[in-house]
């Protein structure tokens, strides 16, 4: 998916993963002036125009792609590089924006059929108050379980450390196997890049592999872990490990370096969240994408369809659109292409065939989200806490014979998302091992989710359930594979060698794929783009 099929929120276990490294690159010095111009067609033949209804001039940054990531740059320029990046513009080939965040709201029930919530981190806090949607930020309770189905039973997943003595997904020898393992009894293989399988097995053992970090990598990435690489999908773990010699030792030494250097004073308009939990906004994240595009006006072109890009010789960018008023041509200092990596690879071939084969490589497997409605009633009365259905969800490790991946307790995760008496269930099948959910019609996927529900969460007498949406995405979540940060870097490498100073990749596929992540990366490409404007010479 474009923005990200985000079930992460059932994060197995959330401190495992502490610690974000901060990615720098540094760009080449050019100076070279531009001549201002763009211009539109009608029919076969281009001729000059403007870009919103002012002089024609030429755009400081086009943005290709009104996604989050796209969008979110596109606002990260507006508020924290307006002096070198005043005139932005992001198109979508789509009639809307968002990209694949799909909020509906029908019969008393408001539910998401892409990606589902967030982690409420500082970045994208701040996001969210710069887009004016600071009343309208919801938070789950961090209190909230979260569930692992296990032998036929949903078993409680540890939150923090504390936890780890008492919880019973696990046996007492797997837990001293893990804490041991933490300590760095078996050292990385040289020269080989692990898989997160590879890895959990070497360091934490196969039952933290097989009952929480299998089935979490099902929740974040639909992916295979035997074929997902660590260092590219869990990079702060794999840190960890390779600045300390094992994670415990990486967990001190990060913490001892990080209070060497005072932290800047948090932004006081931010929320401050307790625990680990999740956000979402009063009617669902279709509110950020829209707020956005609100603020941006004129500056957002919907239905504009890229069909190619060219290098002009002052050093900028022309980039030509197929619209609904014809044929349209917009120039611009820099580009940045935030469309999924298999798009962007067609669009930059006739630059560069090098970039465009790594960029083709990347693989995104099916997702289907399924969102169905019980009685409260239909609950299992072992599955309920104080006679309700709590918690965020439940994950299913592939061993246990469910082929769904997750379900999300969308009415007990957030307020006002069923009418009363009423349980909504969000619902993830497919994925990179079970890519043949795309030969399955709605019904048959339907079936699947009500007849693996009444295993362990449904009565199984209970009454058909209201089906509320079925939405089948054929190419979802780009795959972290092992290899995957040489192909990204071969692709950026590609162009940078030809020349093409201040073209830009972005999206999920490079930053994340949680929408946290998308969040945090618009920020760190629009600091890329300010460098790249800020080294040119013009007013």
């Amino acid at each position: 998916m474009t923005a990200v099929t985000d079930i992460s929120l059932l994060r197995s276990s959330p401190f495992v993963f502490p610690f974000s490294i901060p990615r720098h690159q540094i760009l080449p010095r050019v100076y070279k002036p531009f001549k201002l111009r763009c211009s539109i067609a009608e029919g076969p033949t281009i001729s000059s125009s403007k870009i919103e209804g002012g002089e024609s001039t030429i755009a400081d940054c086009v943005i290709v792609g009104a996604g989050i990531s796209g969008l979110c740059i596109a606002q990260a320029l507006a508020t924290k590089h307006r002096d070198v990046a005043s005139n932005v513009i992001v198109t979508e080939a789509r009639d809307r924006v968002g990209g694949n965040i799909t909020t509906v709201e029908r019969d008393g029930y408001l539910w998401e059929e892409g990606p589902n919530s967030f982690q409420p981190s500082d970045p994208i806090l701040t996001m969210a108050v710069d887009s004016g949607l600071k009343d309208d930020l919801v938070l789950g309770d961090p209190d909230a379980p979260r569930f692992v189905l296990w032998e036929g039973k949903l078993r409680p997943v540890p939150s923090k450390p504390t936890d780890l003595p008492v919880f019973d997904l696990m046996s007492i020898g797997g837990k001293l196997r893990a804490g041991l393992g933490a300590l760095g009894i078996r050292p990385p293989p040289p020269g080989h890049e692990e898989s997160v399988e590879e890895f959990v097995r070497r360091n934490l053992g196969a039952e933290v592999f097989e009952r929480l970090i299998e089935p979490f990598c099902s929740g974040v990435y639909a992916g295979d872990p035997s074929k997902l690489s660590m260092k590219a999908a869990f990079g702060r773990v794999w840190k960890l490990e390779q600045i300390g010699g094992s994670i415990i030792s990486g967990t001190f030494k990060t913490i001892q370096e990080r209070k060497k250097t005072p932290k800047p004073p948090r932004d006081p308009r931010l929320l401050k969240p307790k625990g680990q939990t999740v956000g979402s906004f009063r009617k669902g994240l279709a509110m950020l994408p829209e707020a956005i595009a609100t603020s941006l006006g004129g500056k957002l072109k919907l239905s504009w369809k890229l069909s190619s890009i060219t290098k002009l010789e002052n050093g900028g960018y022309s980039l030509t659109y197929k619209t609904p008023e014809g044929m349209v041509s917009l120039q611009s200092r820099s580009v940045v292409m935030t469309v999924p990596s298999h798009v962007a690879s067609n669009l930059l071939h006739p630059l560069s065939a090098a970039a465009a084969d790594a960029l083709s490589q990347f693989y995104y497997p099916p997702v289907a989200s399924v969102t169905v409605s019980y009685p409260k009633e239909a609950i299992r009365r072992e599955c309920l806490i104080d006679g309700e259905l709590k918690g965020f969800g439940q994950l299913h490790p592939r061993s246990q014979g469910i082929e769904t991946l997750g379900t999300i307790y969308s009415s007990s995760l957030f307020r006002n998302r069923a009418p009363s008496g009423r349980v909504l269930l969000l619902n993830y099948i497919g994925g990179a091992t079970n890519p043949g959910i795309l030969s399955k019609t709605e019904g048959e996927l339907v079936e699947a989710v009500d007849r693996d529900l009444r295993k362990m969460l449904i009565n199984p007498n209970a009454k058909d359930p209201h089906v509320l949406g079925v939405r089948v995405w054929p190419q979802a979540i780009p795959q972290f594979l092992v290899g995957h940060l040489d192909l990204l870097d071969t692709a950026k490498t590609a162009l940078m060698n030809s020349g093409f100073h201040g073209l830009f990749l972005g999206g999920n596929y490079v930053s994340g794929v949680a929408l946290g992540r998308c969040v945090e990366g618009a920020y760190e490409v629009a600091a890329e783009v300010k460098d790249f404007l800020s080294q040119y010479a013009y007013k």
